[in-house]
């Protein structure tokens, strides 16, 4: 092999090489063969434009040519003349595919499915880094600063990716640039006709020979040797200097934690992956919920407890963690005479959504995660993956307790235990002495921990002065929360890092818990979680009742009804009288029937006809009226009932359509439940283009209904992905084109069905009164249960 192809090869080795660190991004390896097929006959190119020869600079705008004719072929080539030469067509595909790319980009979290455009974009950017390698090692034989693109490209994937193998791909990257390095020095050598030894001078026998062994090294091996000691420094040097954090060994040292950093939200280094998602362009989602909850703002979604403070930040304990069991532990410091609510929840995460931990309704009684590896920690209460499983695309059930204290029972709580207030109450001596000043000032004249909590709450959410804005410096440090409280302007994290840090030092035992806010009814009864429900939130522990949320986030949750600040009135302590015996009543009774005196018609005590013929009756003095009462209203419902249905429907669709000009979503809904009503019912593992698509198919649609149905989906794909979707005219008119038509296919029989008993309103109501039913089977259970 000649000394320039041996170099272009190493050029294309060292480029794929340092291309390997993308091999995280994305799902699926496969791109990588692409890139390696383009990248060698790039290279070829090179080789071949060298021989001709060609100029430098020549040699590498015909080599810029060739991969973007191999770029179009591959990703273009239905635009491209002939099927080979790029046409207009190629660069409005190209350009299309990029933008699509960087959407998707923005989009889906790592690892991210290899779209077409993410794969051009990982393909392409390959060979431009490629062509740069080579044209400065190969063309101007400088293989030295060919370093730079190489070492671009593995930072900006090792820094993106954040996976547990970085160690790995540097030593790839390393490797490969060694190898081009070698290339060019014994490139260089092979210009002297030999690689010369560094023996004695006039040593015999060494003519024409390479050194002897043990005469001294030849300087391809101390080359090898200098890269080999430079990059051993790089490794080392940010690993033993104090002063230099991180470092490739960094993600090393922190693999066996059981931190996955490859989480869409990283629970664990909340500061600043909270932030991001909340001042996310769009809201991507991340979960998606259906509950017997009767109503969903109590639903908060939590992660992780951050319970060790350190005066800087809040930090998850380490702590031991075990199988997951089949039922989990009674919640600590719950009392069985604290009203509770059983809750069924089933939990769908997004392809897109890589997390270590699963979101739960807190405190959760059994888990059931359908696949996977998990542990559970009991103290934070909190579900894991073991050998790196994630959330991603995971399905589970989730059985949890609703806690419903009242404000009586929080302020008459007993003093914590001894262990949870030698945990829970640390506050190190690095915190400025403002927070505990702070605290004492707001509290002032509080009675009880509740209502120290309570004060607290309310300052931040609204007596404080305080705004709510994701813009802030995250900041970190023993002044952080200090800075927080003189400034009055900050995110979830401020405020539920500063209202438990206060909490602390009025020794109220507090930590910090992370997750997602209640999210987003859907029109189909699910609740769609997105990155923008990201959230966090104090809880503090009061015996009794066990770890308590509260919310002191202004304009971001809901408060809990037990922290309305309401002074706990005497009546809830109260025990309700028994009801009078009959025989002891003193009689009330007023004047016989038809004996009524302006006094009592004042007072509205005059008995009318009905009741006296009812309290004749109960007597026994003629026909009791309740049975037929009874039957009365049993009959009017059921003639009653066929005319709801109808109604509910006209009703629902009316909103809609006048919805549909600002809410393309709304016009969506009416459009699958018009479907629906007529026998297609909807299918949501479909997008929107393939759910019309398929109406269009089972509906038989077809000119200006096929047409109006794929404007209401492109109108809905709008209004979720674009960036700033406006209002979008004539849905309306679409959806009831689409509904004539339906009506107009379907049979007589079908068409009275879908005005009478319409299928979209009698699924939900089915839907609902099974709910209902499995959750009065719930409580009684719940009530039957014997007291631990």
């Amino acid at each position: 092999m000649s000394g320039g192809v041996r170099l272009s090869a190493a050029a294309a080795v060292a480029t794929l090489a340092a291309a390997c660190a993308l091999l995280p991004l994305v799902d699926t390896p496969a791109w990588i063969l692409q890139a390696a097929i383009l990248l060698a006959l790039q290279a070829a190119v090179g080789v071949l434009a060298r021989r001709v020869p060609l100029g430098r600079a020549t040699t590498v705008v015909v080599q810029a040519l060739v991969s973007f004719v191999l770029l179009s072929l591959v990703f273009a080539r239905s635009g491209a003349l002939g099927g080979v030469l790029p046409g207009p067509d190629v660069f409005q595909q190209l350009s299309t595919l990029l933008q699509d790319g960087a959407r998707d980009v923005g989009r889906y979290a790592i690892p991210a499915p290899a779209t077409t455009g993410i794969r051009l974009m990982l393909v392409g950017g390959v060979l431009v880094v490629g062509l740069a390698v080579d044209a400065l090692a190969v063309t101007w034989r400088s293989a030295a600063p060919a370093g730079l693109p190489l070492l671009a490209l593995y930072s900006i994937a090792a820094g993106l990716a954040q996976s547990g193998k970085d160690w790995l791909w540097f030593l790839a990257a390393a490797a490969g640039y060694l190898l081009l390095l070698l290339a060019e020095g014994r490139d260089r050598l092979s210009g002297w006709g030999r690689v010369f030894g560094g023996g004695a001078v006039g040593e015999p026998g060494t003519a024409g020979r390479g050194a002897s062994p043990g005469r001294g090294a030849s300087p391809v091996r101390t080359g090898r040797r200098i890269g080999a000691v430079a990059l051993g420094l790089a490794l080392l040097v940010p690993a033993v200097l104090p002063t230099m954090e991180g470092g490739l060994l960094e993600r090393a040292r922190t693999a066996g934690t059981g931190r996955d950093d490859s989480a869409g939200f990283d629970a664990v280094r909340p500061l600043v992956t909270l932030q991001n998602s909340l001042n996310q362009p769009e809201n991507r989602e991340m979960l998606r919920y259906r509950t017997s909850a009767g109503n969903p703002r109590d639903m908060y979604l939590r992660i992780v407890a951050l319970d060790r403070f350190d005066g800087a930040a809040w930090q998850p304990s380490e702590r031991r963690s075990t199988d997951l069991p089949g039922m989990l532990p009674l919640p600590p410091g719950l009392d069985p005479r604290v009203r509770t609510e059983s809750v069924n929840t089933s939990v769908a995460a997004a392809s897109t959504y890589a997390q270590s931990y699963l979101p739960l309704p807190y405190p959760a009684e059994r888990v059931r995660v359908d696949g996977g590896s998990w542990l559970y920690e009991p103290e934070g209460r909190t579900v894991s993956g073991a050998r790196k499983q994630t959330t991603r695309g995971v399905r589970y059930q989730v059985s949890s307790l609703l806690v419903e204290p009242t404000a009586a029972q929080l302020a008459a709580a007993p003093a914590p235990r001894e262990e949870v207030l030698r945990e829970y109450t640390k506050v190190p001596g690095s915190v400025p002495r403002v927070v505990e000043e702070t605290a004492r000032k707001v509290t002032a004249g509080a009675a009880n921990a509740y209502e120290q909590a309570v004060k607290l709450q309310d300052w931040f959410a609204a007596d404080g002065g305080f705004r709510y804005d994701t813009q802030v410096a995250s900041g970190s440090g023993k002044d952080a929360i200090a800075k927080f409280l003189e400034e009055k302007k900050g995110f979830c994290i401020h405020f539920s890092y500063s209202m438990a840090a206060m909490a602390r030092t009025l020794g109220i035992p507090a930590r910090v818990a992370v997750g997602f806010a209640p999210g987003t009814p859907l029109e189909d009864g699910a609740v769609s979680v997105g990155s923008k429900d990201a959230h966090a939130w104090p809880e503090l522990y009061f015996e009794g009742v066990g770890w308590t949320r509260f919310e002191p986030t202004p304009s971001r949750g809901t408060a809990p009804d037990y922290t309305v600040t309401q002074e706990p009135g005497a009546s809830e302590l109260v025990v309700p009288a028994p009801a009078p015996d009959r025989s002891t009543a003193p009689s009330a009774r007023p004047a016989a029937p038809g004996v009524c005196t302006p006094q009592l018609r004042k007072s509205g005590e005059c008995p009318s006809e009905e009741r006296s013929t009812v309290e004749a009756g109960a007597h026994g003095g003629g026909l009791s009226t309740g049975p037929v009462v009874g039957a009365v209203a049993l009959g009017v419902a059921a003639l009653a009932l066929p005319l709801l249905l109808p109604l509910r429907r006209r009703k629902l669709r009316s909103r809609r359509l006048s919805e549909a000009g600002a809410n393309a979503l709304a016009a969506w809904a009416e459009l699958t439940d018009s479907a629906w009503d007529y026998g297609i019912a909807p299918d949501e593992s479909l997008t929107p283009r393939g759910a019309a698509t398929r109406l269009v198919r089972l509906g038989g649609l077809t000119g200006s209904a096929s047409d109006a149905a794929h404007r209401v989906a492109t109108a809905v794909e709008r209004t979720l992905y674009a960036e700033r979707p406006g209002p979008v005219e004539g849905l309306a008119s679409d959806v009831t084109r689409v509904r004539d038509a339906l009506r107009a296919s379907a049979g007589f029989g079908a068409r009275g069905r879908a005005m009478l008993v319409p299928r979209s309103v009698t699924a939900r109501v089915r839907m609902r009164c099974t709910q209902a039913v499995l959750t009065a089977r719930q409580r009684w259970v719940a009530r039957l249960r014997p007291a631990p």
